[in-house]
């Protein structure tokens, strides 16, 4: 299947509810769209991951961040500028997504993703879709297709063609929290 067969069918898995396992600009993982409570829910099942633990959402664009994000801090350009390798922040009061995707203290982890597949999809869907790692809850997150498990490949609705025999080892992204005010904390380097 050659690159945007893969979209449209992702596309249709997403506006249906879906599940996909995907590659992001980081690991491989498991995404839906995040602001469809049922979904996401099916999310949190395939990991057998408590919902407890908040998801990470991707956005194909900086300009969206206001759209589920309260208030986007002036220092926000600027780290996503200064940092190299993919970057999640955690923002304060998310808005417009499904409440289980949500952390309790009513923060988000998005990340603005560079990966031409990802940046596609989520354009054109119009929407932010969750990013988790493509492993149950507890185990080695697979940074190359071939280490993603059978249990996952077999729960999730599509699984995406794009750069499955791609062989280069990622790694997760940078994790920040980000407060208000612009003062932050790296969580994950």
């Amino acid at each position: 299947m050659n690159f945007d067969d893969d979209i449209q069918k992702s596309l249709e898995v997403l506006r249906s509810g879906g599940t996909l396992l995907y590659p992001t600009d980081t690991i491989w993982g498991i995404g839906c769209d995040a602001t469809n409570r049922q979904a996401v829910q099916k999310i949190y099942s395939i990991k057998s991951r408590s919902e407890a633990k908040s998801l990470i959402i991707l956005l194909d664009d900086f300009e969206k961040l206001s759209t589920y994000v309260e208030i986007v801090p002036e220092i926000t350009s600027d780290l996503l500028a200064s940092i190299t390798n993919p970057v999640t922040i955690i923002y304060s009061n998310a808005r417009r997504l499904a409440p289980n995707v949500v952390a309790s203290d009513g923060t988000i982890a998005i990340r603005i993703v560079k990966d031409d597949f990802c940046k596609e999809l989520i354009r054109q869907f119009g929407k932010p879709i969750v990013s988790t790692s493509a492993n149950m809850s507890g185990f080695e997150a697979p940074a190359i297709f071939s280490q993603v498990t059978d249990d996952i490949k077999d729960a999730v609705d599509y699984i995406v063609s794009y750069k499955q025999d791609y062989y280069t080892i990622a790694k997760p992204s940078t994790i920040i929290r980000l407060r208000e005010d612009g003062m932050y904390t790296i969580i994950r380097g």
